[in-house]
């Protein structure tokens, strides 16, 4: 029976670490060693420097099979919502990064890219004609070992995971059959490192880290200490009714992760979680923006069928500012 191509992208990436760290053994000590992700960076870089930008229909990309990231919570939906005004007003400026799809014809599959992907996609169901929205993309032939290469680089020059996104990427990487060695120089972290996001994932479930969600604000130490309480398996349940909870909904990564813990230690429930808020701003069943409020920040977004309003409150925005500094302005 053939091998499958996971494992054999895994041992091929065991190997190449077993003849680096032979090299490396021959080697005078005194000599620098470039990192793994800043060569990767400089590989990509020369890739994109070669490679033509073209338009393409968004409902014909499909997402990664492999998720880095997490979607179902306030702070990942607040930030979708301003990328799509920004590419609303100004464009797409960064294109994403997609290979032919190796099993549909006349489609593609994302490598990186799939918060401006999701944004599109959304300004593309809103527009009134469809048809008309393109995603920026370069196209190249990669490998399921190269896609994961890139998919990596774009997180360490674009924009971090959170470190439990990251734990999770890891993991679905070891579900692909990498080893802990393969997997270093991937996410460009050290093989204890790479050991410390497997300690909070061999014990936390996983239905518990996607509730609480991508917890941007939220650190190793955080969720180690999570993990410490939840060693006593008896307190996984206490953990799963406070998911159920309406104040754990409402509440942001940082409120989440309080109350899980609080359930795990036995403690009341902290009441300074702030919920999350959302305003519409409409008139006459007319929706002429949105107001998302959380913990992180506050986000206003207007629809691309308001945009006359967008540019009529833009125009206005420095009398109102001068009128909000007058009436909040102290007394004399």
């Amino acid at each position: 029976m053939k091998k499958s191509i996971l494992r054999r992208m895994a041992e091929e990436a065991e190997n190449r670490a077993d003849v680096s760290e032979a090299e490396d053994a021959d080697k005078p000590v005194s000599r620098r060693h470039s990192s793994p992700v800043i060569s990767n960076v400089g590989k990509a870089l020369v890739h994109l420097g070669e490679d033509t930008i073209v338009s393409l229909d968004p409902a014909k990309v499909e997402r990664s099979p492999y998720r880095d990231r997490f979607d179902n919570d306030e702070e990942a939906e607040a930030e979708l919502e301003a990328l799509k005004a920004s590419i609303a007003s100004e464009g797409q400026k960064i294109p994403v990064l997609v290979r032919p799809h190796p099993t549909m014809r006349d489609h593609y599959q994302l490598v990186y890219g799939h918060r401006r992907l999701n944004a599109i996609k959304s300004m593309m169901a809103e527009a009134e004609r469809p048809e008309t929205v393109k995603i920026k993309a370069y196209v190249r032939d990669l490998t399921d070992r190269q896609l994961i290469e890139e998919q990596s680089v774009e997180n360490g020059i674009r924009e971090n995971l959170t470190w439990i996104e990251q734990a999770m990427w890891a993991v679905q990487l070891k579900d692909a059959g990498f080893s802990h060695r393969a997997i270093c120089p991937i996410l460009g972290l050290s093989e204890a490192a790479v050991s410390h996001l497997f300690r909070v994932t061999s014990v936390v479930p996983s239905d518990i880290i996607f509730a609480i969600g991508r917890a941007k604000a939220v650190g190793r130490p955080k969720w180690t200490a999570f993990a410490d309480l939840l060693k006593d398996e008896s307190k996984i349940g206490a953990v799963r009714e406070v998911l159920q909870t309406s104040e754990f909904r409402k509440a942001d990564g940082v409120g989440r992760i309080a109350l899980a813990v609080s359930a795990a230690s036995g403690a009341p429930a902290l009441p300074s979680v702030k919920p999350s808020e959302t305003v519409d701003f409409s008139l006459a069943g007319r929706l002429f923006g949105r107001m998302k409020s959380s913990t992180s920040g506050t986000t206003v977004t207007i629809p691309k069928a308001e945009d006359a309003f967008a540019r009529w409150l833009a125009g206005r925005m420095p009398e109102l500012m001068r009128e909000y500094e007058h009436q909040t302005a102290p007394s004399n």
